[in-house]
């Protein structure tokens, strides 16, 4: 019942929003925002949580404003989500201004390939519709699997609806195509900062050990491609601002797994620099850290 309550909000969600007019679409998500943030709800606690390791000087006064800043910023995602099928490619071109963008069209240019990785930061859907749009350059992502199915196949056809090629999480062929489209000179773009396997690389981040994904750093190593870190935020403006960031280096020495180490840091260190820039802009409502894991039962 619950999973089909949750396609059924999110189908209402992309047929309604997008007939709204804009302020008033965006004011309604400022509601929905506030309201979810007086209740405490779970998922506000665990950001706060989470934001009181990026700025660990933040009284509690101060963790409450920044929680508040983030469920609006992440409320602002979801209405321009659901608003983005309908954004002529005018808008698509201008509702993003990322700075250092010639490193990716420089690239891309070369041919060998490009990996951008990013953190759950501002709204990657809207900046990838700017790179479908703007750099007329399509590129492979990764979309995590869903319950129920049908909520899955939404936001499929959704990322599939606006230019991006889509391939799911789990079933062990996503790797070799994101490789094959890369030793082609293409385009993927992954959200790197949560790994979803607890199986991930360990790093410092914000001063305690958490694992990310290897796959952005396995990519680069194993097929030559670029491999560039993207942070992404709002400001008081309708447009997402964001920054390429210089490449990751593949280290010259070392085994595959200790060169991904060090490239997974690297991307690591970067979210953490652009996160404590924009901590209301980080969209990290679930457990990050090990430590925040509770034991099992018996253990």
């Amino acid at each position: 019942m619950r999973e089909r309550l949750s396609d059924a909000l999110y189908g209402l969600g992309w047929s309604a929003v997008k007939r709204l007019p804009e302020p008033a679409a965006m004011a309604l998500g400022r509601r929905i925002a506030d309201t979810a943030w007086r209740r405490r709800g779970r998922a506000v606690l665990r950001l706060e949580s989470n934001l009181a390791r990026v700025v660990p000087d933040a009284d509690p006064a101060r963790l409450r404003e920044l929680s508040r800043a983030g469920m609006r910023s992440y409320l602002r995602y979801w209405i321009e989500s659901f608003r983005l099928p309908v954004y002529g490619p005018e808008r698509r071109r201008t509702a993003f201004a990322p700075a250092d963008a010639h490193l990716l069209t420089d690239g891309l240019a070369s041919g060998r390939g490009v990996v951008l990785a990013l953190p759950h930061m501002g709204n990657w859907d809207l900046a990838g519709a700017w790179v479908v749009t703007a750099l007329e350059t399509p590129f492979a992502t990764v979309q995590e699997r869903l319950k129920p199915e049908s909520l899955f196949d939404r936001f499929v056809a959704y990322r599939e609806g606006l230019g991006m090629e889509v391939l799911p999480h789990t079933g062990g062929a996503s790797f070799g195509t994101l490789a094959r489209r890369l030793r082609a000179g293409g385009l993927v773009c992954l959200v790197a900062d949560r790994d979803l396997t607890r199986s991930g690389v360990e790093v410092e981040f914000f001063g305690e050990t958490a694992r990310m994904p290897a796959g952005p750093a396995l990519l680069a190593q194993q097929t030559g491609a670029l491999l560039l870190p993207v942070s992404l935020w709002y400001d008081d403006s309708p447009v997402m601002r964001g920054r390429v960031h210089p490449p990751v280096p593949v280290p010259d020495t070392g085994t595959r797994a200790e060169k991904t180490a060090v490239m997974t840091q690297a991307l690591a260190d970067t979210f953490a620099g652009a996160i404590a820039a924009h901590p209301e802009d980080w969209h990290m409502l679930q457990r990050m850290w090990p430590g925040d894991i509770p034991p099992r039962a018996g253990r």
